[in-house]
């Protein structure tokens, strides 16, 4: 298949089409979103431009080659077995790479797609079983009642709480984190969340990459990513991984967010999942300037109340935490900072934070 190109059982909508004419045609009819998306992947050029998310640092516009967006789509068909006529909904923008490339997915690999506005619950309105689709953790939450609707999912673009985690377990359909980055064009390996057998260790799992993959570790103990079906360079990442074994390694958190308390080095992200198990609000964990420790820890939380008190307390008789990990000072946030992508913006929300005190 060639950029210009798209398979035989393609359908968008339900239906079907004989020309990328025609295709660019009804999407008119969708969304301004869509048609833009689409005008720009059958257009003469090899490549496309995407926006990074912005969470760990400024957005930015890079350029991704159609070829490589082809080859990602291919992984992810054959990883999940997902062959031509597979049903999927598209419920994310196509202005970010997650939802451009259910797009391609379709494309590529000869889906039957559907599109629906982004909105928080997206399979409300569903009437129809889908084999796959992708969404951020937000809508996850907000669909638990309407999840069942597809078979398989895939949750990217920020973290799944221990709390949503829980709820999960109790339904049938098949749900993966993801690990990517518009770089990488979107995933380039999933965990699984759900499903397990019952002698199975939830927290043993780690992600799995995915084919025409290699990963390594450089010296700050940060994942390095070699996938040249999908880039034509090494992908050093920030994000601090354990290596599990060739295809496994298991998240920790970001390098460029570690803590050095006196001299002790603490994992936003590690105590974060320990506190998630506590707190259900929206909250994040960062280090602030301290004349004694060099960095102090402080929680977050996005609220109106001040719970003080009680939160301490709570966090206080968690056996997993060490004294370290207990925050020297708690804030509340009546409203945090988002990138357009929904997820928290920690620098921005922390220089908020500042401005405020």
């Amino acid at each position: 298949m060639i950029e210009s190109q798209f398979h035989k059982n393609f359908k968008l909508q339900g239906q079907s089409f004989n020309t990328t004419k025609e295709i660019l045609e009804f999407s008119k009819g969708i969304s301004d979103e869509v048609f833009v998306f689409l005008e720009e992947w059958f257009n003469n050029n090899s490549f496309i431009e995407a926006k990074t998310s912005g969470s760990t640092g400024n957005p930015k516009v890079i350029s991704l080659q159609k070829k490589h967006m082809i080859n990602s789509a291919i992984a992810t068909g054959e990883y999940f077995k997902l062959s031509e006529k597979t049903t999927a909904l598209l419920c994310m923008s196509p202005n970010f790479i997650a939802g451009k490339m259910m797009f391609v997915r379709a494309l590529a690999l000869g889906w039957h797609l559907d599109v629906v506005d982004p909105i928080s619950n997206p399979f409300k309105n569903i009437e129809i079983e889908y084999d796959f689709s992708a969404v951020v953790p937000i809508q996850l939450f907000q669909s638990l009642n309407d999840i069942c609707k597809v078979k398989k999912l895939i949750v990217g673009g920020g973290v799944v709480s221990n709390e949503l985690l829980e709820k999960i377990q109790q339904i049938d359909t098949e749900v993966y984190a993801t690990y990517g980055m518009t770089e990488t064009i979107t995933h380039i390996a999933v965990k699984k969340l759900n499903n397990f057998s019952h002698n199975d260790d939830i927290s043993s799992y780690n992600y799995q990459i995915l084919p025409n993959i290699k990963i390594s570790i450089d010296k700050r103990s940060c994942l390095v990513i070699d996938a040249y079906k999908v880039s034509d360079e090494l992908i050093i990442t920030n994000d601090l991984v354990e290596l599990i074994s060739e295809t496994e390694f298991k998240w920790l958190g970001r390098f460029d967010s570690i803590i050095n308390s006196g001299g002790i080095k603490l994992i936003p992200e590690q105590i974060e999942g320990k506190f998630s198990k506590i707190i259900s609000k929206p909250f994040l964990v960062a280090g602030i300037s301290d004349e004694v420790l060099g960095e102090k820890l402080i929680l977050i939380i996005e609220s109106a109340d001040n719970e003080k008190s009680n939160i301490l307390k709570q966090l206080k008789s968690l056996e997993t935490l060490s004294k370290y990990e207990i925050p020297k000072e708690i804030y509340f946030l009546k409203n945090f900072v988002e990138t357009e992508t929904k997820k928290i913006n920690r620098k921005a929300t922390l220089d908020l934070l500042k401005n405020i005190c």
